[in-house]
């Protein structure tokens, strides 16, 4: 017996002040258990960390570590409480495991490592015998670690953007460090407060060194980032202007698809998708149909695709005179065609149309931020939905914050 606790006490790397008492091995249970008890005469408060005396010590508590050649390790163990002057009776840390934890560091830096190559918790928990609850409170300890360990580094180029948490339109907001491609932080909700909140989550020295936020047009975003980003330009990317013009060419072969079905003309019917390609996308036999369609007949749907391929040229212009100045031809031509949803569209890009071109300024786009919502769609649909805001931020945060969250 004493080889074995010397064997436990040299692999367990304790202070000098923690000694294995007594090591009980179950082979029935197949289980390891190991007694510590601290021999120390003082030891320091958890609140201020000054020497104090010992008053007496806690309850029995335990702690699951790594297995022992496949046997359940746990070790047990009463935590000394101190007499400290100023703080009064407080109960020691235990050096092996976080406060509240009822994991080793090291057990719970293996269940870390675990998560990070399976995004499914209740599949971890399943393997290692714990409770889905169990591995939950792990991840939010290691995200909380992780957050800690941030530091206030400058990032010049933000982006904003919603994501569905629940299916009765409900929405966080994501907060993302364009450069690094990380998600800074999560909020609940779109609102102007909500983003108030999500902004203020960074040093106000980071705030002021932040030279670009890319956003949609929702005006919620604006109104905070004007707020409490003043010297920062807001820049609205083209994948959401893309995004409303595809929608315009759709609405508009609708409506033309259903006057031509009228009176027995079939040319639209399934062609939905060949008019949100973009002509670089598309096969060679895609581009033979769609040229065929295209030539046919004169197709108000055909003149709306035309529209918006000729604005993809606005991206290109590193000029913001040139490309104010193609902005207005391009407008001037969709006010002739005289197809509304393309119009209204264009009027709300004329609304903000200084964001917009300062995209020629930055370059930025929500690329990254597109991105990053792909990640938490599949952890979302991995874990088939989430009960809590907390549960969603620490998944969004743990997967895609890179964070530091190593013991």
């Amino acid at each position: 017996m004493q080889s074995l606790t010397t064997h436990y006490q040299q692999l367990l790397g304790l202070p000098s002040t923690w000694k294995v008492e007594n090591v009980d091995l179950s082979m029935l249970g197949k289980q390891v258990v190991i007694n510590l008890v601290y021999t120390g005469k003082s030891i320091s408060c958890p609140e201020c960390g000054e020497t104090c005396s010992i008053y007496d010590q806690a309850p029995e508590q335990k702690w699951r570590h790594l297995d022992t050649m496949q046997f359940e390790t746990i070790l047990v163990a009463r935590l000394p409480r101190v007499n400290c002057k100023e703080h009064g009776v407080k109960t020691a840390g235990a050096p092996w495991a976080d406060k509240h934890s009822r994991f080793t560091l090291m057990f719970e830096g293996f269940v870390v490592q675990l998560l990070q190559h399976c995004a499914n918790t209740q599949a971890v928990a399943t393997l290692l015998g714990l409770s889905w609850h169990a591995v939950d409170q792990v991840m939010r300890r290691a995200v909380a670690r992780g957050m800690k360990r941030r530091t206030a580094e400058t990032i010049e180029h933000i982006g904003l953007d919603e994501k569905s948490f629940r299916v009765d339109h409900q929405y966080v907001t994501t907060l993302n460090d364009l450069d690094e491609g990380r998600v800074l932080e999560v909020v609940e909700t779109r609102t102007t407060e909500a983003t108030e909140h999500l902004l203020t989550s960074l040093a106000r020295e980071q705030r002021e060194k932040v030279k670009s936020v890319a956003i949609d047009m929702w005006k919620p975003f604006a109104t905070a980032v004007n707020s409490l980003l003043p010297d920062a330009d807001i820049v609205h990317d083209h994948f959401h202007v893309s995004k409303y013009l595809n929608e315009s060419v759709d609405k508009v072969r609708r409506q033309e698809s259903r006057n031509l079905n009228a009176v027995g003309d079939k040319t639209l019917i399934g062609s939905r998708y060949a008019w949100l390609r973009n002509p670089e996308n598309m096969s060679e036999k895609q581009r033979s149909s769609f040229d065929e369609l295209i030539i046919a007949c004169e197709l108000k749907t055909g003149i709306a695709w035309s529209l918006k391929n000729m604005f993809r040229v606005f991206w290109r212009f590193t000029c913001r005179d040139t490309a104010s100045y193609f902005f207005n031809y391009w407008s001037k031509a969709v006010d002739r065609s005289e197809l509304h949803p393309m119009i209204k569209v264009k009027d709300m890009l004329e609304r903000h149309l200084d964001n917009i071109l300062n995209y020629v300024k930055h370059r930025t786009t929500n690329a990254v931020s597109e991105g990053l919502n792909s990640k938490i769609q599949l952890i979302k649909s991995s874990a088939r939905g989430f009960h809590s805001l907390e549960s969603y931020r620490t998944r969004i945060l743990f997967y895609c914050g890179k964070l530091n969250m190593a013991i």
